[in-house]
């Protein structure tokens, strides 16, 4: 009697989910359309329920799908945590890791710590998407995301990796032409590239600042809205109009810091202080036990250490 459901038929319908199509899951699996289609399609008549809403422009899961989509990690994740336990330090990182991260910041520091990795670890398939934003909160698409910010809700694992503060840079030959200014405030009077990213207000600069010391301490808190004619929702084409002298740029330190290095960028307001962009790593409460997901973690952070 054949088994209704199989830990390759659990496998396929991850891929399937995490893919989006049947084309796309045929390409990451190496296989033609047909044969994913004919896989599915074996499934739903062993367990006699649709699993997949097939359209002409999208596939979207039915509530059986839902359910078996949910049970299928859970069963997959629960195996590999069995494993990592019985194998205990001997357990050697491999299998499939969707990782996402955001432009600037992945192309420059997570692809080249990905490719150290992957060749301490060849038995890890890694998949790196860079995009904009970071995926919204629960979004199953990926094992691990690398942002910047506050984590996310807390049916998510935040792992802290680095903290990175945000600095306010412009080149040298800016403030040649227009000077620097000496309060955020004063940043009204000058050209600030924008950068439309997430959740945050586009245009609006956050400051704070201490005075005193001890129990006479005291922060003070200001809001600019920058202007300029230059806005992108890339950081890396911001980066290169302000090393082009066209304005004032608030930034992560780990993009700039080696152009401030360098003195191409020159730090404005250090007096002040703008709200930090620490570096964490996030992944679901399901991957905890995952020996790959740790490994990769592990690398990153202990690299960031050692800078």
């Amino acid at each position: 009697m054949s088994k209704l459901i199989s830990p390759s038929d659990l496998r396929f319908f991850m891929t399937l989910a995490s893919a989006g199509s049947l084309s796309a899951a045929a390409r990451e699996q190496g296989v033609s359309p047909a044969a994913v289609s004919r896989h599915l399609g074996l499934m739903e008549s062993r367990l006699g329920s649709p699993l997949i809403n097939r359209t002409t422009r999208r596939m979207s899961l039915t509530p059986e799908g839902e359910i078996y989509l949910e049970h299928a990690r859970k069963i997959m994740s629960d195996i590999e945590g069995l494993e990592s336990q019985l194998l205990g330090a001997t357990a050697v990182p491999q299998g499939l890791l969707r990782v996402n991260a955001t432009l600037g910041f992945g192309r420059s520091h997570i692809a080249p710590l990905i490719s150290r990795f992957t060749q301490q670890y060849p038995k890890v398939d890694i998949q790196l998407q860079l995009s904009v934003n970071p995926p919204p909160s629960g979004d199953d698409a990926f094992d691990i995301c690398f942002r910047f910010g506050n984590p996310p809700d807390s049916r998510s694992i935040a792992r802290f990796i680095a903290a990175n503060k945000r600095v306010v840079v412009a080149s040298p030959a800016y403030i040649q032409q227009h000077g620097a200014p000496q309060t955020p405030q004063e940043l009204v009077q000058h050209n600030c590239i924008g950068i439309r990213q997430g959740d945050e207000a586009y245009g609006l600069w956050r400051f704070t600042s201490t005075k005193g010391k001890g129990k006479n301490q005291t922060t003070a808190a200001e809001n600019v809205k920058i202007r300029g004619n230059l806005t992108t929702n890339d950081g890396g084409a911001a980066l290169n109009w302000a090393l082009d002298g066209h304005g004032i740029l608030l930034r992560a330190q780990w993009d700039v810091e080696k152009h401030l290095a360098s003195g191409e960028l020159v730090p404005l307001l250090t007096a002040y202080n703008s709200p930090d962009a620490d570096i964490y790593a996030i992944y679901a409460e399901r991957h905890r036990t995952s020996v790959r997901v740790k490994a990769l973690i592990d690398f990153v952070a202990g690299a960031f250490q050692h800078r």
